[in-house]
């Protein structure tokens, strides 16, 4: 009996749980589209609140400023990019890693792109908010994932380069198709971008990352260079 009453507490918990983490997520994408337009200054809690479809009390109620919100905005996005690079392991084969690090970039780019918009405000106007974050657990990020780029390279598995610089490049690919969609949907001569137009940009992106680092590019067909032999001295 007392078995049950517990399992009902707990599934209540789970419960309420759940509905907050919705409520929660609906409030972050709201938010993510505000700060997106509007910047962190242009934004209102109160637009922000409606966007969501929310009293402005009930979004105080889980976020108590909007400098709060905006932090929980930037470390959503934050998380979500660092999980992908998951796939860069040492024991991984460097081409299906780079390969799923691009792909999942470019996918957030397609679907997130308001995500990508917040996080560009925020550095084009000094990192105020997250600068200690970017310094700390971005850079350490950063310094393990590059370690393993630097590991292949020493075992021949790709050519040498500049790991680092590497995510600079990535990021700098993947993310201009959000940050500045407007541009390529002016040169390319079309109002918005298409599925089709976001697997070409992304067999481009993963052309110039594979073939920098010596490795066959799937996207292309049959690969025009090999991977490095494993005595690579250069």
């Amino acid at each position: 009996m007392s078995i049950q009453a517990d399992t009902g507490v707990d599934d209540g918990a789970r419960l309420k749980g759940r509905i907050r983490q919705r409520q929660e997520g609906a409030m972050l994408k709201a938010a993510e589209k505000v700060f997106a337009r509007a910047g962190f200054q242009g934004a209102t809690m109160a637009e922000i609140a409606d966007v969501a479809g929310v009293p402005k009390a009930t979004l105080l109620y889980y976020f108590a400023s909007k400098e709060a919100l905006y932090r929980a905005v930037l470390a959503n996005i934050l998380a979500l990019w660092l999980a992908e690079t998951e796939s860069i392991t040492a024991d991984a084969d460097p081409a299906t890693a780079l390969s799923a690090y691009v792909r999942a970039k470019m996918r957030l780019s397609a679907r997130r792109p308001d995500a990508s918009r917040v996080f560009a405000n925020e550095i084009v106007h000094g990192a105020t908010h997250i600068g200690e974050y970017l310094r700390t657990e971005l850079r350490s990020t950063v310094e393990k994932r590059a370690a393993v780029i630097d590991q292949w390279a020493a075992e021949g598995r790709i050519l040498p380069v500049d790991a680092t610089h590497l995510f600079f490049t990535i990021w700098a690919a993947t993310q201009t198709y959000a940050d500045f969609d407007s541009q390529v949907c002016a040169v390319l001569g079309k109002t918005r971008l298409s599925p089709p137009d976001h697997e070409r940009a992304t067999a481009h992106v993963l052309t110039v990352v594979l073939r920098s680092c010596g490795l066959p590019c799937p996207a292309h067909g049959a690969a025009t260079i090999s991977p490095p032999p494993a005595n690579t001295t250069h």
